[in-house]
């Protein structure tokens, strides 16, 4: 069994590498058109970066905020999904999951869901989570800041580094073949939607084609 010590560093450890990671979408952000305070509410409010980035890249794209709005939610209700999986493990009361609802990310979440006990999960959880949402929200601050000042994003190849953003955040996610396969249908479907569709809908679409095929195939299991 690991000592709370080792979990604390770990957690650490991912907290430090994720949320330094803020700095790129403060850059963009601003760059991109928005103010250095509507960048920090974002961060502050959604704190997700998957849909951070995607919410920009359409607002950069001169889409709509609304259907930038929608195509974050989309992305960001995963983590619905997240909280079911670490109420058993966390065995919080009613204030308790609503005050740490804001925590639940892809990494709070792996910290915290593969521990034995109720006190390591929750020190797996929380170390991560308030680690990653303190840095990450100092390094959106820096990194807008910084964005403001470099002006038109096109002049760096900002606009193109909103998508490695996105792509850099997802990759690590699709670890089996079938997760790969649902993301290249939904990825087929965006594109194919591009030049029929105005700047936003293409990624919703494609997600919400990307969520129903992976919620309707269920792969036999080996004999």
């Amino acid at each position: 069994m690991r000592s709370d010590r080792g979990i604390i560093v770990d957690s650490l450890g991912v907290g430090i590498a994720t949320g330094t990671y803020g700095v790129s979408f403060g850059a963009i952000s601003t760059a991109s058109g928005l103010s250095v305070l509507q960048t920090c509410v974002i961060s502050l409010l959604v704190f997700t970066g998957a849909s951070q980035f995607a919410f920009v890249g359409i607002i950069a794209s001169a889409g709509n905020p609304l259907t930038g709005a929608l195509t974050a939610v989309l992305l960001g209700s995963r983590n619905l999904f997240y909280g079911v999986s670490l109420a058993p493990k966390l065995e919080l009361d009613a204030p308790g999951r609503l005050a740490s609802a804001h925590f639940v990310i892809d990494e709070s979440t792996a910290m915290g869901v593969t521990r034995t006990t109720r006190r390591q999960a929750r020190l797996g959880f929380y170390w991560t989570g308030i680690s990653i949402f303190l840095l990450w929200n100092l390094m959106t601050f820096v990194g807008a800041l910084a964005g403001e000042a470099i002006g038109d994003p096109r002049t760096y190849g900002l606009d193109a580094a909103v998508g490695a953003a996105f792509l850099g955040l997802l990759w690590p996610r699709l670890a089996t073949w079938q997760g790969r396969l649902v993301a290249l249908i939904g990825a087929a479907v965006a594109l194919g939607l591009v030049p029929l569709t105005s700047a936003g809908l293409p990624i919703i679409l494609g997600g919400g084609t990307a969520v129903l095929v992976g919620l309707l195939w269920k792969p036999r299991e080996a004999a």
